[in-house]
């Protein structure tokens, strides 16, 4: 069956077709911006647990969970378990979907927020490998499994949420506030991280105070609940949800089967368009904290305050941009991200090579801007994609696909290059290539700026 066209009708929100609406209000007023900060605090929230894990796995776990006489094989199993969660996504892509496509996006999103709370206080919890063995790193990964399943619900919602309340003509700008949890993440578990390491030393974290960070969530995790219980659902599900009520045999009962049948083409296309960005992101915070130190002898301080710096410039630059793609359209402003990631990535990580702090910190500074260019508008523009009954599912298989190819992988796929090619270039052409391919698909993607919301 052929892919349904796009509309070019004027923007709407929560609208039947061809008649306008407003976003949901509560005593006469918007709610909106409460929703989007709701969304943008349970995000910060899963991406701060998820990115403690990365930093953990490339400073710690290693040695905790998978030792051996063997710095690099240590390194390596740690980040199989960092991989391991993307593997688990797309469960939660299908989960977390049907829940948002079926049953409404806030319940799916509060689901979503807790799994991911129990899994990463439980790691908190472990016993290492010397304590319990072979048993350790079971449950290591299975925990891991667990938080990969309640980012494959994460994004989509998060950003469903947002930009199904959005005002008219403000999409993109309201889908992006959640986009900027990611980076606020990696910046809160750095402000956790980095005091710990400096009280207590590179032995004493080592030894038990990593366990800080993961057990800090739980308190993360209540706020995150508190604030996304008290929002309102999505007017756009509740509209097509009281259409779907007379006309049930419209409803599917399996969203990602109906996507895979209707949209095949589009959520390819979309999944290219954002793996080259979700490269560049965990490339950046997660697997250089750990190649730097060990493979050039980078201060970890260095690399982690390089990271930091560059991801604060992204944060400071997403709404701008969202903004800018709400007047011009998502695809120019993204396909310049694209170009500028292709341009950048090679000079980007050969700034290591310097083992110069301010080398790398502009070098990472100017790459995540890039960034920021190709994945704020994303969080409009792959929703936008799809119909409002798919559209949960849709963005987010979209989503979780390119991170788990681009991103997931990247810290094993880097690991594995640097032992045959030791010079950090090959990162550079590594993540040039995957943002190539972005921009390829970019281009054969249509403008979705003007497509209707409510449909």
């Amino acid at each position: 069956m052929p892919e349904l066209p796009f509309k070019t009708a004027p923007e709407t929100v929560g609208a039947r077709p061809g008649a306008s609406a407003s976003p949901a209000v509560r005593n006469g007023k918007s709610q909106a911006p409460r929703v989007a900060v709701a969304s943008l605090v349970g995000t910060t929230i899963e991406y701060y647990d998820f990115t403690v894990y990365g930093t953990a796995s490339a400073l710690v776990l290693g040695p905790a969970f998978f030792p051996s006489g063997n710095a690099t094989l240590s390194s390596l199993a740690a980040f199989l378990t960092f991989a391991a969660a993307f593997l688990s996504r797309p469960l939660g892509v299908v989960l977390f979907g049907t829940i948002g496509d079926r049953l409404g996006r806030r319940r799916a999103l509060v689901v979503s927020l807790l799994l991911m709370g129990v899994a990463t206080v439980g790691v908190g919890l472990l016993p290492t490998y010397e304590t319990a063995g072979f048993l350790a790193p079971v449950l290591l990964v299975t925990l891991r499994l667990l938080q990969g399943v309640s980012m494959g619900g994460e994004w989509g919602g998060a950003v469903l949420l947002a930009a199904e309340h959005a005002p008219p003509g403000r999409r993109a700008l309201y889908a992006s506030i959640p986009q900027a949890g990611p980076s606020l993440g990696f910046l809160l578990s750095t402000a956790v991280i980095l005091p710990t390491l400096n009280t207590v030393g590179m032995d004493g974290f080592t030894d038990w105070a990593w366990r800080i960070p993961f057990l800090l969530s739980t308190v993360l995790v209540v706020v995150g609940l508190w604030v996304r219980t008290t929002v309102s659902e999505s007017p756009v599900f509740t509209s097509a949800a009281r259409r779907a009520a007379q006309t049930p045999q419209s409803v599917s009962r399996f969203p990602l089967g109906t996507l895979l049948k209707l949209h095949p083409g589009r959520l390819l296309l979309g999944t290219g368009a954002a793996i080259g960005g979700s490269a560049v992101y965990y490339l950046t915070i997660v697997y250089s904290l750990s190649y730097g130190p060990q493979e050039l002898g980078i201060p970890r301080n260095t690399m982690l305050t390089a990271a930091s710096i560059g991801a604060a410039a992204g944060i400071a630059i997403t709404l701008p941009v969202a903004r800018l793609s709400d007047r011009i359209g998502r695809r120019p402003v993204m396909l310049a991200g694209a170009v500028g990631c292709v341009v950048w990535a090679v000079p980007m990580y050969a700034s290591l090579s310097s083992r110069n702090g301010l080398v790398i910190t502009g070098a990472y500074t100017v790459g995540l801007m890039f960034l920021a260019l190709m994945f704020s508008p994303v969080a409009a523009f792959l929703p936008e994609l799809f119909p409002a009954r798919l559209r949960y599912t849709g963005a987010s298989a979209a989503f979780i696909l390119a991170n788990t190819l681009g991103g997931g992988f990247a810290p094993l796929m880097a690991t594995w290059l640097n032992s045959h090619w030791e010079s950090p270039l090959v990162l550079g052409f590594y993540t040039g290539g995957l943002c190539l391919l972005s921009l390829l698909c970019l281009l054969a993607l249509p403008e979705t700026r003007d497509h209707e919301f409510g449909d």
